[in-house]
């Protein structure tokens, strides 16, 4: 069960090991655009690429859609990035449901793991595998897989190396428990920490926080959903950035442009900006946003359009 491109390394991995999938389980297509044509998930686009049976319920807790799965006598429901499933369905499998989430559990319970890590400037995450409980992400651990988390990823990076890390940490698990010998570990509660999950008004950039922690907020939102700014009331997206260790001698949203690079002042050193986005307009690097910037004395990001 899976939705995401996150999920299709986990169900390919599955496919050229030769398991039977009974069934891809995914959301129903959508209409998307401003043409709203119907666009179909990443996970059920692979599937059909190996004409694997597929579903796509409206409601997880439709009788038809259980009925069905029982049907099918799962000896193992796998879930990668899905919704939340009711007790009804991951207690079908005779062997059980398990889920891979992309946090060293029990850190970052919730819909955004890779991007909260990022954002709290952690050096390390990975992945965990877990059978489900009714509780969302509190289940017991099967198996846990560690990355560095380096000064130059973001969460598109980390998602994509958690995602690779992801799919064999799948097969492991399958494999473990086809032979009867996992060994379950409890999560400690005590030392659970949430990720919820990340809106538009989250990600407005505050300039009078220190350098590295912006630094980190940008990264850990890029590239999507995205950290943004405002410049002469139009939001601008910031992409990528780098720390500098040059002391801000001005005030924090400052812009300093020098030599067509885009340096901001934090509230202790400049942060330089290397590629963003204007309202309407294409990302870019910082030099083709200076050389479309308005010749004007003061320019100043700000966390408040109006400000």
């Amino acid at each position: 069960m899976g939705t995401p491109q996150f999920a299709v390394p986990s169900l390919r991995i599955l496919v050229n090991n030769e398991y039977d999938i009974a069934v891809v389980v995914t959301v129903p297509d959508k209409k998307q655009g401003r043409g709203q044509k119907v666009e179909q998930s990443d996970i059920k686009k692979f599937a059909l690429q190996y004409d694997l049976n597929i579903l796509q319920p409206e409601s997880l807790k439709d009788p038809s859609f259980i009925d069905s799965l029982k049907a099918l006598s799962p000896d193992l429901i796998i879930v990668v990035a899905f919704r939340i499933l009711p007790k009804e369905v991951f207690t079908i499998p005779k062997l059980g449901s398990f889920n891979l989430h992309g946090s060293l559990l029990p850190k970052y319970r919730g819909a955004a793991p890779i991007n909260w890590a990022i954002i709290n400037g952690d050096a390390e995450t990975g992945v965990t595998t877990f059978f489900l409980k009714p509780k969302v992400d509190t289940g017991n651990i099967i198996l846990q897989e560690k990355i560095t988390i380096d000064p130059d990823d973001d969460s598109g990076t980390i998602h994509d190396k958690l995602s690779e890390l992801g799919a064999e940490t799948v097969l492991k698990t399958v494999k473990l428990i086809e032979s009867g010998n996992v060994i379950e570990v409890r999560q400690d509660n005590s030392l659970s920490s949430t990720a919820p999950k990340i809106f538009k008004e989250d990600c407005l950039i505050n300039w009078n926080s220190g350098s590295v922690k912006i630094h980190d907020f940008i990264r850990g939102l890029s590239p999507y959903p995205g950290a943004f700014t405002y410049l002469n009331k139009k939001s601008v997206k910031v992409y990528r950035s780098m720390l500098t260790g040059i002391e801000a001698a001005s005030s924090p949203g400052k812009i300093i442009i020098d030599q067509k690079k885009i340096f901001v002042c934090t509230n202790d050193k400049l942060l330089q900006i290397l590629e963003l986005q204007l309202e309407g307009k294409k990302r870019v690097a910082a030099i083709d946003f200076v050389n479309g910037m308005n010749k004007q004395s003061e320019n100043t990001f700000i966390g408040n359009p109006f400000g």
